[in-house]
Parts: structure tokens; sequence; C-alpha cells
């Protein structure tokens, strides 16, 4: 049952109780990953919104219309197999992260950047220990080592599912501190995302919107936005 391209042959998709969390049922059958392992997620809440994705498919699978199912087949085939690394990976950013590297000028995008980003740096120093510097300019800032230790701390205690979702939020929005207040649930998505755009808004502001790069943000913001949807059902009891 992993076949993407295969035709609709059922008629009822259940999600299933079994050891580990929940299979999905196609006409009693379970849904096997692109790896042909069994898809079981985490809880009830995730279950059914896969489920709901097997239940939308006309005629053929279209996987651009199953984002759990993807995210779920991602966490289960390549995140649970390489935990330690792609934590590592995800935890690298809190050496670069966006709301370190501020303009040099003009003032009025600096001021932005603080009003938007300085909160969230404090933020992160007060929850969880995170103490980050911020540099001015593409001058690279070394972040303190122990700070860097707490970031991977967190990302390997999470789990296979939540980290394929941090992940994304962290990848896409170009922050470790604001895929933290993503999963953390301190704003909506869409705050999120646009905080993480400050300064390509500035661009646009000044020289006018590029109809491409555009069209590129607003399905990069739809892909963040299902990350964080992901992200708080895989946390769901």
């Amino acid at each position: 049952m992993s076949e993407w391209k295969m035709k609709r042959f059922w008629s009822e998709v259940t999600p299933k109780p079994v050891e580990g969390g929940f299979a999905i049922e196609l006409d009693g059958r379970g849904v096997k990953t692109p790896a042909k392992t069994a898809l079981i997620v985490p809880n009830a809440v995730l279950a059914e919104r896969v489920a709901q994705e097997w239940r939308a498919v006309e005629a053929e699978i279209d996987p651009s219309k199953m984002p759990y199912t993807r995210s779920a087949n991602a966490a289960i085939d390549k995140v649970a197999v390489q935990h330690s690394e792609v934590a590592g990976l995800i935890a690298d950013y809190a050496g670069t992260d966006l709301l370190c590297y501020r303009a040099e000028s003009p003032i009025e995008l600096q001021e932005r950047q603080a009003a938007a980003w300085d909160g969230a740096l404090d933020w992160a120093r007060e929850r969880f220990g995170l103490e980050l510097s911020i540099a001015t300019g593409v001058m690279p800032v070394r972040q303190a080592d122990a700070s860097l230790a707490r970031a991977l701390e967190l990302c390997e205690a999470m789990s296979a599912f939540s980290l394929t979702a941090f992940h994304d939020l962290v990848s896409m929005s170009g922050s470790f501190v604001l895929g933290l207040r993503a999963a953390e649930g301190c704003d909506t998505a869409e705050n999120l995302w646009n905080t993480s755009r400050i300064d390509e808004t500035w661009q646009e502001e000044q020289w006018g919107v590029d109809d491409e790069a555009s069209e590129m943000a607003a399905l990069k913001m739809t892909q963040f936005r299902h990350a964080y949807a992901f992200y708080h059902a895989c946390v769901r009891p």
C-alpha cells in the first residue's frame, strides 16, 4: 500500500489502535510507507488527519494533496532511522540563527528587526537557557558552546514525528528560536512566518514585489503552516 501512483480501490478508511499508536487501514489493510514500513502515527488526532487525506482521494493518489501522510512517511522512513543526525542538523541552526544577524543600515530596518526579534531572543534565554549573541552585518558570530549543546539536547529529546515538523519549522524560517516559539505555540504560524521575513518584506517595500518570489514565499508559508499544525498534532495526547 505504498505505491503513490496507485488508483483508489478502497471504500473505508479507518484509524485503528495498535501497539505504538494508530495504523490507517484501507478496507482492513494497513497503509505502508514508501519504504514498506507500517504507517503508524502516535495518536488519534494525527491518525484522523492522515485518514481524512486517504478518504479525500478520488481517482489516483496525489501526494501534493496529502501533507500529513507525507510528513508521517518522512518521520518513519527518514527521521526515525537517523534521529541523531537530524537532531544535530537542526541544532546547528542555533549557531547561525536568523534573529542574531542584523542589518548595518538603514536605521528603520534595524529598528524593525529589533522590535520583532529582541523579545524572541530574550524568551529563548529565559525559557530554555539559550544565550545567543547578536551580530551586525554578515560576519559570523560564535555562539556559546553551552547554548549550542542546549539546542542539541532539545532536539534529541523530540520524537521522530515532532522532529520531522521541527526540522521544517526551523529550516524554512532560518531560525531555531522561531522554531521553538512555533513548537511552544507562542504565536500563530502566520505571525511567526512573517517575523522570519522582516528583511524580505523591507526589500519589497523599497523595490516592489517580485511575482515569482512572492509566489514561492506563499508556497513556503503554506508548508510552514502545515509543519506547525503537524507538530502540534504530534504532541497531542
